[in-house]
């Protein structure tokens, strides 16, 4: 059976909160993350799509290419994307494939209210150094729980991962830092709360010309 698969379009028209992109590439850089975290991507976003507001991109990234529409400026580290415009940069500006994996899960009023409380934390908050991140990555194996507190730098696993935490979709046992991208590949089986689960991955095919 061939890959699953739905154009941009129509994966921004179903997509809700809480569901999860994954992305790869192949420059050294997004090699670096996936050889670091042993994982088969590199980067991770999560949807959020509330009231009458366009499907936004949850995400950290090193990048500033596109206007936070939180703060409204352009910067590095935790970021709130347009979702179309931000896929499309991944993919034809950074070459990178795309999935998406659907949250079977009905969120309720203060799950997505606990969203944007996180990115109201979070906004911001600078990516780490790649040095930085392969330290961070092996001290979220080590023993110990998570004491939570404000972090002075998010990768984009760690994003997700502190909201999907803070919707108590996962629970708060373990480091920010413990999650990478591959945490969020259907392969990893990250066991969600409450029943929760997330979909198999949805190829999203995005035409390179504008």
């Amino acid at each position: 059976m061939g890959e699953q698969w739905i154009d941009l379009d129509t994966a921004v028209e179903v997509t809700r909160t809480g569901d999860v992109w994954i992305f790869r590439g192949r420059s050294a850089a997004d090699r670096a993350i996936q050889t670091l975290t042993n994982s088969p991507v590199n980067h991770v976003g999560m949807s959020v799509v509330i009231d009458d507001l366009p499907p936004l991109m949850w995400h950290a990234e090193l990048g500033r290419s596109l206007p936070d529409m939180w703060s409204g400026t352009y910067q590095r580290g935790a970021q709130l994307h347009d979702l179309r415009d931000a896929v499309l940069t991944w993919s034809r500006r950074y070459g990178q494939r795309a999935w998406l994996r659907q949250l079977d899960h009905e969120l309720t009023r203060e799950q997505e209210n606990a969203v944007l409380r996180t990115v109201a934390r979070l906004d911001g908050t600078p990516f780490p150094s790649t040095a930085r991140l392969a330290g961070r990555w092996l001290r979220g194996r080590l023993p110990g729980r998570h004491r939570g507190g404000d972090l002075e730098s998010a990768f984009c696993a760690e994003v997700v991962a502190i909201t999907y935490e803070a919707m108590e979709l996962l629970p708060g046992t373990r480091r920010p830092h413990w999650y990478d991208p591959g945490r969020f590949w259907s392969g990893d089986e990250l066991e969600l709360l409450g029943g929760a689960h997330l979909g198999p991955e949805i190829a999203v095919r995005v035409h390179q010309h504008a």
